[in-house]
Order: C-alpha cells, then sequence, then structure tokens
C-alpha cells in the first residue's frame, strides 16, 4: 500500500539520546555507574514522558536520593546536554520528505515542559506536519493508546503510515497495528528505506 505519511520517533533518530554518556563526561564512568546502579533514572524520565512535570519531577527524585541530589539535578538542569547532538542526515531527510509534499510526523516519548524547550534549541522540531508527544497525550509507546490516537487525529489507513524507531519494542507495537516500519539503526539505512519505497530518490536521500 502506498505510504501516505511517515512518522518519525525522536531521541536516537533525529537528536542523539545518550544520559550515560553526559554523566561519563560530568562525574566519571565509575561514579556514574554507581548512581545509576542506586538510582532509576530512566524510570524517572518515564514520568515526564507520560506527562508530570519536568522540573517538579527531577528535583523531588533529587529530594529523594540527597547523596546524589547535585547529580540528579543535573538531568534538568544541563539537559540539553543529554538530548545532544542533532543527526544531521537524518534531518536532511525529514526536510527532503516533506519539500517533496510528504507529510512528516513526530511520534515521541517527550515531556511537555522538555519537548518545549528542546523546540527552542533545534529548530528542526518545529518542521513537522503533527506531533505527537507523549508528555501532551498522556500515553506512551510502545503501549497501544498513543498509536490508535495517533490514527484517530490523522485519520490515515495505518498501513499508509512509515514508522521509524530505535527501539524495537515501539516497532514491534507499530507492526501490531499494521504501520510499514523501520527500526533506526543510522541514518543511512534509514535513507536506504525511503529509497525503497519510492519516497526519495538516492539523490534526494544524501
Amino acid at each position: 500500500m502506498s505510504i501516505e505519511a511517515v512518522v518519525l520517533d525522536i531521541g536516537n533518530v533525529l537528536i542523539e539520546w545518550q544520559p550515560e554518556r553526559y554523566y561519563d563526561r560530568a562525574i566519571g564512568e565509575d561514579r556514574r555507574k554507581k548512581m545509576f546502579s542506586e538510582v532509576d533514572l530512566h524510570g524517572m524520565n518515564d514520568l515526564v514522558d507520560q506527562g508530570h512535570h519536568f522540573t517538579k519531577t527531577i528535583y523531588a527524585w533529587a529530594e529523594k536520593h540527597p547523596s546524589w541530589r547535585e547529580e540528579i539535578r543535573m538531568w534538568h538542569d544541563n539537559w540539553i546536554e543529554l538530548a545532544t547532538p542533532e543527526i544531521p542526515h537524518s534531518i536532511r531527510l525529514q526536510r527532503a520528505l516533506r519539500s517533496k509534499g510528504i507529510p512528516v510526523f513526530a511520534l515521541t516519548n517527550f515531556g511537555v515542559q522538555s519537548f518545549d524547550f528542546a523546540c527552542t534549541v533545534y529548530p528542526f522540531l518545529n518542521e513537522f506536519d503533527r506531533q505527537y508527544v507523549s508528555g501532551r497525550m498522556k500515553a506512551v509507546k510502545p503501549h497501544a493508546p498513543i498509536y490508535e490516537m495517533v490514527e484517530a487525529d490523522c485519520g490515515l489507513d495505518p498501513a499508509t503510515l512509515l514508522f521509524a524507531d530505535d527501539r524495537i519494542e515501539n516497532i514491534e507495537a507499530a507492526n501490531a497495528r499494521g504501520w510499514q516500519t523501520h527500526h533506526f539503526k543510522g541514518p543511512q539505512g534509514w535513507a536506504n528505506c525511503l529509497i525503497s519505497k519510492g519516497l526519495l530518490t538516492p539523490e534526494e536521500a544524501t
């Protein structure tokens, strides 16, 4: 079936999201490993992705773990340094699709306040035809409701959606709903997918 819209994850598709790498640089690998073993920082971030307030959630988490208070607050205070750098080839592909009139949607697990902040730093986040942000929707991948909400909002047949995400569980959930999918492992593989689907030429996909 023909593709009517492309749906993109953001973290590790358009922007690298590697918190451990930031902390290795900021506090050293040994201390980072100790902190991550003692504090469920990804669980904290999951709450933000579900719509809990960015600042309040992280600062409350820091108070729950006073021996790591300052380091946990870095997740908030230096957040943009965790969500960097952008992935230039992926951004070029996003723009190439839209330049050909192909709608491009974002479908991302992202907090409300952190996404709004990221949009001030990364202009391409404002270039989607539709933004499906988990914190706003109070639903997260890979659970079915967020996919259902996308389908209901855009009004397109699920089989006409092409979805790229770096997490296999998110891909599998989309597959179960009949979406076309690409497991993102790097921008060149994604470019090759878009070429094979006839959405971009090799020249347009560079």
